[in-house]
């Protein structure tokens, strides 16, 4: 498989793209500069975008915050950048000794943190969920078996409360959600499902918070849990988040324009809720919007009111 269908399969970037950031020298194939689109990856080889330095990006390497430890949680603030745990395919593809070479994961990181406010306990932390890369926000690890099989029943039966906080472009509309989704929608991306009895049946209902002209800030409570089902959700409603490079587009039509100059997907887990595993009380911790996204409703809201009639 060559690099342009690599990165198609993966990113869902477009041959053209793909040729800009060769352009700019931000594809790397091991780590060197890789300026052939047609230029074939091999197995076990690294294959990576590297995005330009921001001010957003400087703050993601403030690294991850611990809200709240016991014996058998861990909640976290996941910055921007960072991803949640290692992917099975990842796993697979490099094996045990490769990982070394690849950037650490919050799972990764976790042990190291927790012995700086625990001296001398290194306990292993177990991943529950996930979120994306580019997205903030609280995340639950369990740090006993007992702790994350309990945890993982209630994902499943879906008695987790996740608020998540999102800019999209558009008018959103309040409402609820729901559809069955599927790896494959008929462009190699995940999406709703036409034919009836295929898919995971995927809930989400949306808030509206703020009007911001040609923008919209929401609140989206997951009833469901499945793979990029807000950005999905968000996406075929036609509404995509802001920073939205995979599910922003019809399947096989053009990308919704985004001119809101979000660095990264502004989407944010602001409210992660669930029965404590061991005590059974309900427990519940909220996160601000990070500074970025601060910044990005600044720009928005001075936007609207600089426009004419307002």
């Amino acid at each position: 498989m060559n690099v342009a269908e690599v990165l198609r399969r993966r990113l869902g970037l477009s041959r053209s793209k793909v040729g800009k950031l060769m352009q700019q020298r931000r594809i790397f194939l091991n780590g060197k500069p890789c300026l052939r689109a047609e230029g074939r990856v091999k197995h076990g080889q690294r294959l990576e975008v590297r995005e330009p330095i921001t001010k957003e990006k400087k703050q993601a390497a403030d690294g991850p915050v611990i809200r709240y430890v016991d014996g058998q949680v861990v909640i976290v603030e996941k910055p921007a950048g960072l991803t949640t745990m290692r992917h099975a395919e990842e796993v697979s593809e490099f094996g045990a000794r490769a990982q070394r070479f690849l950037p650490p994961t919050l799972a990764d990181l976790l042990p190291s943190l927790l012995a700086k406010t625990s001296p001398g306990n290194r306990l292993q932390v177990r991943a529950v969920h996930r979120l994306d890369k580019e997205t903030t926000g609280l995340v639950v690890f369990a740090r006993t078996v007992a702790a994350e099989s309990n945890l993982g029943r209630q994902f499943r039966a879906h008695s987790t409360e996740r608020c998540y906080r999102a800019i999209v472009r558009g008018r959103a509309k309040a409402g609820r959600i729901e559809s069955c989704l599927v790896r494959d929608r008929g462009d190699g991306r995940r999406g709703s499902s036409t034919q009836p009895g295929q898919g995971q049946r995927a809930v989400t209902h949306v808030h509206i918070l703020e009007e911001l002209g040609d923008y919209t800030l929401v609140e989206c409570r997951l009833e469901t849990g499945r793979t990029h089902q807000l950005r999905i959700h968000l996406g075929e409603s036609g509404t995509p988040i802001c920073g939205e490079r995979v599910y922003d587009r019809p399947v096989h039509g053009k990308p919704i324009p985004d001119k809101s100059g979000a660095t990264r997907l502004a989407l944010h887990a602001a409210s992660l809720g669930f029965d404590h595993p061991e005590t059974g009380k309900r427990m519940t911790w909220h996160s601000p919007l990070p500074r970025d996204l601060q910044d990005l409703l600044a720009r928005l809201r001075k936007s609207v009111r600089g426009s004419p009639g307002q």
